[in-house]
């Protein structure tokens, strides 16, 4: 997938400048975040460097990827999402005007930022370049540390706030689209985490899933908040695998040539235990595969059909 040809052509160098700082509130319950932004002055010298640093990030970039569940990103690779399956449509809008009621005018509006944008115009294109704030915006932190400054060979006392932009970028937005390259920070930023956990919720509620089980608590307990096996167990219900009763009667037979370890009870529903749930997962996920070719059988972290 190639990249965005409006982010590919976007005039970074050229570009307006704008940084905005982002609190985050709400987002548990299937409830939409709230973001909270205001925008900051900056330099014509900071603005440079920012802009360098978002060219390079783009330019590191090779390839593209369908964002799923599962999917995960190498160092040239982003994950691509529409604006529209996320709340990043939020932080769009919530950063479309730089009003003078938004400015920063006190520490206070700065300290304890969850995330920052650094927002380029160039005539009529947007870009929003995502990043995460670091240790540095925690008003904990400025009580634990005393900070310095080197200078003429020593080292004085700085008492100057100082906080950390990152040469990195989380993840872009440009138009309708999301270019993600660092999924755990853009799930968190979005609140995907908490969209999982509703997902699981649902799932649990569907008497077709539950009814494949003689007690779904061991499965819950085995999956709580952990984002991964969220992830896993959201991917279960999107691939449908258990709607399919050809699939589960498969299962049943053949599980343990794949080495599955599952227990089946008499009416051929599936006894989860501590032990058994990392299969289950397995298996409803259709993530053991077997080799024609070494005969080996695999445990992969994602699946393309190819035929």
């Amino acid at each position: 997938m190639p990249l965005p040809q409006k982010f590919a052509d976007f005039d970074i160098p050229n570009a307006g400048v704008t940084v905005w700082l982002f609190k985050k509130s709400g987002g548990a319950g299937g409830v939409a975040p709230v973001f909270t932004g205001h925008w900051i002055a900056t330099t014509d010298e900071l603005e440079a460097a920012l802009k360098e640093a978002i060219a390079e990030a783009r330019d590191a970039i090779e390839e593209v990827n369908p964002y799923n569940l599962l999917a995960q990103n190498n160092e040239a690779s982003v994950l691509n999402i529409g604006t529209l399956e996320t709340h990043a449509d939020r932080i769009v809008a919530a950063s479309a005007d730089a009003l003078q009621q938004r400015k920063v005018r006190n520490l206070r509006q700065i300290q304890n930022t969850d995330f920052y944008v650094i927002k380029l115009t160039s005539g009529g294109d947007v870009l929003h370049a995502v990043r995460k704030t670091d240790a540095s915006w925690r008003s904990s932190r400025r009580g634990n540390y005393i900070d310095v400054l080197f200078r003429d060979e020593g080292l004085e006392l700085d008492d100057a706030p100082q906080f950390s932009l990152s040469k990195y970028v989380d993840f872009f937005i440009v138009d309708d689209q999301i270019l993600i390259k660092e999924k755990n920070k853009f799930e968190s930023i979005v609140s995907y985490r908490q969209a999982h956990e509703n997902d699981f919720a649902e799932l649990q509620a569907e008497p077709l899933f539950a009814g494949l089980f003689t007690d779904l608590a061991p499965l819950v307990a085995f999956v709580g908040t952990n984002k991964i096996q969220l992830r896993r167990i959201c991917a279960i219900r999107q691939k449908g695998h258990y709607q399919d009763q050809a699939f589960m009667a498969r299962l049943r037979q053949h599980h343990a040539e794949y080495q599955l370890n599952l227990v089946f009870d008499a009416n051929g529903r599936i006894q989860p235990t501590d032990e058994t749930c990392s299969d289950i997962i397995t298996a409803l996920l259709d993530h053991r595969l077997s080799s024609a070719f070494s005969e080996n059988v695999y445990n992969v972290p994602d699946a393309t059909q190819v035929n």
